[in-house]
């Protein structure tokens, strides 16, 4: 398994590991760093390779869906646009495409889960938890989605045709992709672009799924996707990247929501008509430019450019927000999130520094992300224009001198400055004046970590890690609802730091490998969502404590057949009345539930495989009064590959046609979003290469 460049300008030397722990692997830190055993590693990220996308994507293309049938402690699909309320470890994730930050944790709306088609997708690396190296927004952990590679001249074509089996025409879904590669002299390309039509969904009951017309939804909709991906070999010890990867994902509004009663169990559902307004999108361009050199005073360098900008568009309404005298009464409107994002990351490497066994890793990283909110049909701002700019130094130590003992240590070094005009309120925030400001942060955030090999085959680890990330500061901004105030005096713009503790012990043969891993996340001052009266997040600034243990298996039953398990338990409290203790539980939109996945993976004659998979949610209680009614899912795939005409796949999602209320619905209720989640769906998918 090899980590690109790209993907190691943002993880730490020392908290890089994969899935295997077979004691004899090695990671090579690509070309211009080293290569250290998987046991060395105080932790670990998972990585799905592209041979488990394949199997997944033989069942659903939905990207979180895909990072919790494989990860547990990810949250549960909420099967829409939206990624609110979905976390890693109790907290959120990174993403990112080739270590460009997706996230828009200025104006946080969740849509940083819908930015590239899975067709240009190689692999996916997670880093699970909080750690000092990666900088604003992973508090959670990091998703990592690495872009396709070039390769020798190739053509690859993949059609797939998606139905439940309950449903008619207007329940189909078609996707088709193309992927060109080519090398040449000393330059190599991938391009390719992918097509997605999606069709209404239905639950287990065979009725519509209901539509998202606030943040947004997957079904009824269609996406195109544009990549491009070039290497230019300068010499032996040099190299340019450029990578190019257009996005944009739009509802068709062909649907109107129906209700449901979400104190009667009655989901919400979908009937035909128009919905007012501009069809819900996201738009999204990443950029990035890339140049590596090997030699420089015995180690390497690694220069990474980059940009991003996004543009996510929410469904409208007649909502109190909206409203303004001065403009008419029950004034209909929508918003939309725009976020323009410039970055650079510069990373040396060196081994056995001045001839000792200590490697040093050290670099400099720069961002700066503008962001507001607009209203759309109106032309107000909802949230007034915010620049955040980060500068971060950052040096980071590994020694292995020790036998069977590895220590790691580093630190990080955070200046954030948050630049904000005067502004104006709306109307239905008392049209509050806020002076605006340029409040600055700064932070010295660190990390050890150590590793004992027991034997051969055993490991244990330790390892302590800070993460940084801002609250979501348009929530804030547009919530002042007094007037006087200013932005460089308000609390609630102060950054999120937690600290983040994780002891693991892995065993591994021939036979077998398991996992086992405790973690707790504690912040002083964290950020937790609470539904306001009229559906609307607030940002609540309270002491928060999250804790968890995960736990993974496989059994080699034989070279042709393996069974797995994985399986997540999170907790999370906060301090509800700011007495410094905590003593609410953190609700479904913050933390996940606890999970069982269990597999079975088999290779048959004649180039047939399979996979057969369920997830179980455990029933859970919350001490607000609240709970969640657990359910379980059955997933089954066959694939076969015919050699020259091609693979064949054919996938059933749901297969026992369980009829179900989602874990954010049922966490959150609320008559306008109480969704039933996906009964049973076909996908049947050919792909071929020439």
């Amino acid at each position: 398994m090899k980590l690109t460049p790209l993907a190691l300008l943002c993880l730490p030397l020392p908290l890089l590991a994969a899935e295997s722990v077979d004691p004899v692997e090695t990671i090579t830190i690509s070309a211009t760093r080293s290569s250290y055993p998987v046991s060395t590693v105080p932790a670990t990220i998972t990585v799905i390779d592209q041979e488990q996308i394949k199997q997944q994507l033989a069942t659903t293309s939905d990207l979180s869906q895909i990072l919790g049938n494989l990860m547990p402690s990810f949250s549960p699909s909420r099967q829409k646009m939206t990624a609110n309320g979905e976390t890693l470890r109790g907290r959120e994730p990174l993403y990112m495409i080739d270590g460009v930050p997706q996230s828009t944790p200025l104006r946080n709306g969740s849509r940083d889960g819908n930015t590239i088609d899975p067709a240009m997708i190689e692999r996916i690396e997670i880093i699970r938890g909080a750690n000092a190296i990666q900088g604003m927004g992973a508090s959670g952990g990091i998703i990592n989605i690495i872009t396709k590679s070039p390769s020798e001249l190739q053509h690859q074509v993949k059609l797939t045709g998606v139905a439940p089996t309950a449903g008619g025409s207007d329940t189909q879904s078609y996707k088709a992709s193309y992927l060109y590669s080519d090398q040449f002299d000393n330059m190599s390309l991938v391009t390719g672009i992918a097509y997605n039509k999606t069709g209404l969904y239905l639950d287990g009951a065979g009725n519509p799924v209901g539509v998202d017309t606030t943040q947004g939804d997957t079904m009824d909709s269609d996406s195109v996707d544009l990549f491009v991906k070039t290497r230019w070999q300068l010499d032996t010890e040099q190299s340019l990247q450029l990578m190019v990867n257009h996005f944009d994902l739009q509802g068709n509004n062909n649907y109107v929501l129906v209700n449901g009663n979400a104190a009667a169990g009655i989901p919400a559902t979908s009937k035909e008509g128009e919905t007012e307004g501009k069809a819900a999108e996201n738009k999204v361009t990443t950029v990035s430019l890339d140049y590596q050199h090997q030699n420089i005073a015995g180690g390497s360098l690694s220069l990474q450019l980059f940009g991003k900008d996004f543009k996510s568009m929410f469904g409208g309404s007649r909502a109190a927000t909206f409203q303004d005298p001065a403009l008419g009464s029950n004034i209909f409107d929508q918003s939309q999130n725009v976020s323009r994002k410039l970055g650079s990351r510069a990373t040396y490497f060196k081994a056995d520094l001045l001839g000792t066994d200590v490697d040093l890793s050290t670099g400099l990283d720069w961002m700066q992300d503008t962001t507001y909110q607009q209203l759309v049909m109106t032309g107000r701002n909802w949230v007034p224009e915010a620049t955040f700019s980060n500068y971060a130094p950052f040096v980071q130590l590994r020694y292995d001198g020790l036998k069977n003992w590895i220590f790691s240590a580093g630190g990080r070094y955070e200046y954030g400055k948050l630049k904000v005009d005067d502004f104006t309120t709306l109307a239905s925030s008392n049209s509050s004046f806020v002076e605006g400001g340029s409040p600055s942060f700064n932070d010295f955030l660190h990390n050890f970590g150590v590793v004992y090999q027991l034997t051969a085959m055993t490991r244990v680890y330790a390892s302590y890690n800070q993460g940084f990330g801002m609250p979501d500061v348009g929530r804030v901004l547009r919530a002042i609802n007094k007037p006087n105030q200013s932005v460089s005096q308000f609390l609630n713009l102060q950054p999120v730091v937690s600290d983040n503790a994780e002891f693991g012990f892995e065993m591994a043969d021939d036979l077998y490998r398991w996992q086992l891993s405790y973690f707790q996340s504690d912040s002083d001052l964290g950020s937790r969502l609470q539904a306001d009266a009229d559906g609307i997040y607030s940002v609540m600034r309270e002491k928060t404590e999250i804790s968890g243990v995960e736990f993974e298996a496989e059994l080699y039953l034989n070279s042709d057949h393996t069974l797995g398990l994985t399986y997540a338990n999170t907790d999370g409290q906060y301090d509800s009345n700011n007495d410094g203790r905590v003593d609410r539980d953190l609700g479904g939109v913050n933390i996940a539930p606890e999970r069982l996945n269990l597999y079975w993976l088999a290779q048959w004659p004649q180039n047939i495989s399979s996979r057969l998979q369920l997830s179980q949610l455990m029933d859970m209680q919350f001490n607000d009064g609240s709970s969640f009614n657990g359910y379980h899912t059955v997933d089954a795939s066959v694939r076969y590959d015919s050699g020259r005409f091609g693979s064949w796949s054919l996938g059933i999602e749901n297969l026992l046609d369980k009829q179900y209320i989602t874990y954010y619905s049922q966490t959150t209720p609320a008559n306008a979003t109480y969704f039933a989640g996906l009964g049973r769906t076909v996908t049947l998918s050919w792909q071929t290469a020439f």
